[in-house]
């Protein structure tokens, strides 16, 4: 794709792209509906180094992808999207940053049976690393845009998403999601079944507030147990200014620190 020619979807799109990592990279994303951000961003830092294969599920625009990719050069990645306009919008970012040695798309449901997935081109017990930014708002009032709502809303089980994160990674590989607080019951037990060596990281605004977000990783065929770790804080107790630790992430200075 030339960045000067854009395909026909990127009129639906901003006219300019979104700068991400300090500006190593220009990511289009739609001009309404869901926007990525933050959870994005950490997402795609929390993958370890030292892995080479990818799966990105529910990418859309691509950003947690293409942040990892930013990272580490020797990842390759498949990102795959339930919505077609989407995944075309992933191409074009893809291709925009000049990536498209390292990084496909495919087109299907994270919760389609295996059969479809497979023959969509999605196998099982391949993957290092299945990372996930599942829809969250559950059932309720959808946004009125469709992009976003196909985004962001869901009938509140991610157990089916854990299932094909598990399925797709191989042998030893690492699943992780980032989701809402409260649904951490329904993410630990789905983890829990499948995996072991869960880490979780609550990610809180401030210090000493609530945590609003958690990530959480596991290990396929690992025995280990469960670590609590202490909260990533996003900003400090006044102001807009982000916390060092995130502001180097969001610099694409660093990727995010499990122990």
């Amino acid at each position: 794709m030339s960045v000067n020619q854009p395909p026909e979807f990127v009129k639906h799109q901003e006219r300019k792209p979104d700068a991400f990592l300090g500006g190593k990279l220009s990511i289009f994303q739609p001009e309404k509906g869901f926007r990525a951000g933050m959870d994005s961003v950490l997402l795609g830092a929390s993958v370890p180094p030292g892995r080479g294969k990818l799966l990105d599920l529910g990418a859309g625009a691509g950003v947690a992808t293409l942040c990892a990719l930013a990272h580490n050069d020797l990842l390759d990645a498949t990102l795959v999207e339930t919505n077609p306009e989407m995944a075309a919008l992933a191409d074009a970012n893809i291709a925009l940053n000049g990536l498209e040695h390292r990084a496909r798309t495919l087109t299907v449901s994270v919760t389609a049976s295996g059969a479809e997935r497979k023959a969509l081109g999605l196998g099982t017990d391949q993957y290092d690393v299945v990372i996930a930014n599942p829809p969250f708002f559950g059932v309720g009032t959808k946004a009125p845009d469709e992009g976003r709502s196909m985004a962001r809303h869901t009938d509140g089980e991610v157990s089916g998403w854990v299932r094909t994160a598990v399925s797709c990674a191989h042998a030893k590989g690492i699943v992780i999601f980032i989701h809402l607080t409260q649904e951490l019951p329904q993410l630990l037990a789905a983890f829990n079944g499948r995996m072991g060596d869960i880490a979780v990281l609550p990610i809180a605004p401030r210090p000493g507030t609530a945590a609003t977000r958690v990530l959480i990783r596991g290990r396929k065929g690992s025995k280990s147990p469960m670590r609590l770790l202490s909260p990533l804080v996003l900003h400090g107790e006044n102001g807009n200014a982000f916390s060092e630790p995130v502001d180097a992430i969001l610099r694409g200075k660093t990727i995010l620190d499990w122990h």
